[in-house]
């Protein structure tokens, strides 16, 4: 935050996840280290860090937990498995980092859910341990390799436990 500014390069992006990987020619930075974000817990603090709505709000962190993990089907995009956080998360804040106590990104602050366009305590960030992987792809190979496998899966709901007599609401079915 000393007010130098930098050109980027697009190095590769992954449409699937909305993520991008640049690189700017620059000396002195410190990267944020990356957190596992498989061992972050539904409770556990959370900062989301961004620059909401205008410029002029640049640098913004918010606070709050992480609501829940693994969150899928909400239609942000092809490949979902994200973290919910109550951290406000506004317009303009995609891109930024949520981070956890430690200092350490456990998340990339994505999307909200909202029935008015403004934060209404449901926010989405793509996790850290994802990002990773997406990023080490587009710099070992240029592009992200994805496996394929033909079918059609859907959350296991407590409806769907209770009729196939699950001991547990965890998981997917295979439906087609």
């Amino acid at each position: 935050m000393d007010g130098r500014e930098f050109k980027a390069k697009v190095k590769g992006t992954d449409p699937q996840t909305d993520l991008a990987v640049i690189t700017i020619d620059a000396k002195g930075l410190t990267p944020l280290p990356f957190g596992d974000s498989d061992k972050a817990r539904v409770g556990d603090l959370v900062l989301a860090i961004g620059s909401p709505l205008n410029p002029q709000l640049e640098h913004t962190v918010t606070s709050g937990i992480i609501s829940a993990k693994g969150r899928s089907g909400v239609g942000l995009s092809k490949y979902e498995d994200y973290i919910q956080t109550d951290a406000a998360i506004n317009p303009g804040n995609s891109g930024g980092a949520l981070v956890d106590l430690n200092g350490e990104l456990i998340g990339i602050n994505s999307a909200i859910a909202t029935q008015t366009g403004g934060f209404m305590g449901i926010g989405f960030a793509v996790p850290a341990n994802l990002a990773r992987k997406i990023m080490n792809d587009i710099v070992e190979t240029g592009k992200v390799v994805r496996g394929w496998l033909g079918v059609y899966i859907q959350n296991i709901t407590p409806d769907l436990a209770k009729a196939m007599k699950l001991k547990t609401v965890k998981g997917v079915i295979v439906s087609k």
